[in-house]
């Protein structure tokens, strides 16, 4: 755990950074939560430069002897419209308060940046050591059901298990969905357990029927270990390649991410039958679309393009052709296109001597 310049009986670390302490993991994100009003509190501390304040949300961000802090008041929340955003009610009010507004037992620890003493209003001591994910109340998955593709997450991660009635509610809530929830929400969720490239966590979302969050459609996981071909082919948005090929109109996308979908669609209708047109359809195409191709269609020309096709390119240039007395034009096009189908057929071939053949030189 990062070593925080800074002492209050009123200031605690919470949720996953001491939770990952407690299981021995490494954690990325540093929350530091003040029982009363945060930034008020900052306006007390000597040398701290305010970066930043949120005053809805009660967050204020800091830079303190060089170390950019950020801090979060204790704060009550409702959901005023199930599987939105939550409102805050009350700011600065009681640490046990705070932690009641979570989303599983094992994320409501906090513990003390002065004493280190580790508070556990609600058992997630014990359910980190039973390795349980459990729900704060019933009405956890209608108030928000990205927790569901949450749970999934944490599941994969530590290889804990859902509680009985966490699991229950999980699995009324998918005969029963509400869709008018917020979908750019569920996309971060998605982006973070995919990421993961977990064959386990593929199979499980299709199989405990979380898929349902994004389409009425019934589906099931594609047979194929989606999980070695990225571990093969290293891609940066991993989750499109598990979730590519489904219905995905309900989710906010880049301009990258529909783009990759595309790509995809417009290669399913192509008739890949020679290395050529595998290079030409391939080249301008996004690595996870070529993946998604693997996946559904054929792996064969995927493998033969990244294998060795990918690694064909042509040394010549416009230069050397008007070094040859060539007046550029659209025949230089015409030029590369035949040298290159002439390479991927041959890769030893001596570029300036066809060069010359196609001009009749």
């Amino acid at each position: 755990m990062e070593s925080i310049e800074l002492k209050d009986k009123n200031l605690f670390y919470i949720g996953g950074i001491v939770r990952d302490k407690i299981l021995g993991r490494e954690c990325f994100d540093i929350d530091i939560t003040y029982v009363g009003n945060a930034i008020e509190f900052t306006k007390t501390i000597n040398n701290a430069e305010i970066l930043r304040i949120n005053e809805p949300f009660g967050t204020v961000k800091i830079k303190l002897n060089g170390k950019e802090i950020d801090l979060a008041s204790t704060r009550d929340e409702k959901y005023p419209r199930a599987g939105h955003l939550p409102e805050v009610t009350d700011i600065g009010c009681s640490l046990k308060k705070d932690v009641e507004r979570r989303d599983f037992t094992i994320n409501t620890l906090a513990q003390s940046l002065e004493t280190g003493e580790i508070i556990d209003y609600l058992g997630g001591l014990d359910d980190i050591k039973n390795k349980i994910i459990r729900v704060l109340h019933d009405r956890s998955f209608i108030d928000d059901p990205t927790r569901i593709i949450r749970a999934l997450k944490f599941s994969v991660r530590f290889g804990f298990e859902l509680d009985k009635n966490t699991r229950k509610l999980q699995e009324e809530y998918l005969d029963n969905i509400n869709y008018d929830m917020s979908y750019k929400r569920v996309k971060k969720e998605l982006i973070e357990t995919f990421n993961l490239n977990s064959q386990i966590a593929y199979e499980r979302f299709f199989n405990e029927n979380i898929y349902k969050l994004l389409t009425t459609d019934n589906i099931k996981a594609l047979d194929y270990n989606i999980q070695t071909l990225i571990e093969k082919y290293p891609v940066k948005d991993i989750w499109l390649v598990y979730l590519g090929w489904m219905d995905l109109s309900k989710l906010p996308l880049t301009k990258r991410e529909l783009k990759i979908i595309n790509d995809y669609k417009y290669l399913k209708t192509k008739n890949l039958n020679n290395d050529y047109s595998i290079y030409t359809e391939f080249q301008d195409s996004e690595k996870e679309s070529l993946l998604l191709y693997a996946i559904n269609i054929d792996e064969k020309p995927v493998f033969r393009y990244f294998d060795y096709l990918s690694k064909i390119k042509l040394s010549i240039t416009g230069k050397d052709l008007q070094n040859l007395g060539i007046i550029p034009s659209k025949e230089y096009s015409e030029c590369f296109e035949f040298l290159l189908k002439e390479k991927i057929n041959n890769p030893d071939i001596d570029e300036i001597k066809l060069a010359k053949e196609f001009f009749k030189l």
